[in-house]
């Protein structure tokens, strides 16, 4: 089991890599979501998404970037769950819970904890490299 996480972190460290100093890897499609858990996480990261990009206007891309970004999570986390713990996390979301507290309520075994926990660490550091490409740009106008 240990073996498996150590894996994944290790491909989702070469992926982080590969995001930072390659940055056109970064503009790719996003990835379809599950039908069954997809239409929830559409709306929760198309709201989030809003929000985030008309407080520090981003643009058109990087809103795209980081809708791509948080899809791919979502897909991630989908994959650790079971069924009856995506209904229940659908569940909890459409109760207007955000994504981490939806997760928090959700009775997770110890190997699925550390999974999701490094799923969204994976997404906050691109989620911080496209910021921050933003911030750059601005720096440099």
């Amino acid at each position: 089991m240990a073996i498996h996480l150590i894996k994944r972190l290790f491909v989702f460290a070469a992926i982080l890599a590969l995001v930072l100093f390659m940055p056109g890897i970064a503009l790719a499609a996003p990835v379809q979501l599950h039908t069954t858990s997809g239409v929830i996480f559409a709306q929760t990261t198309k709201t989030v998404s809003y929000s985030t990009s008309s407080e520090i206007n981003l643009t058109p891309l990087q809103s795209q970037q980081l809708q791509a970004v948080r899809q791919r999570r979502n897909k991630e986390i989908g994959a650790v769950l079971n069924p009856s713990q995506r209904a229940q996390l659908t569940h909890n979301l459409r109760a207007g819970n955000n994504i981490n507290q939806a997760l928090v309520k959700l009775n997770l075994q110890p190997e699925q904890q550390e999974l999701v926990k490094a799923i969204v660490q994976f997404t906050n550091l691109k989620m911080k490299a496209i910021s921050s490409r933003h911030s750059l740009k601005l720096e440099q106008k």
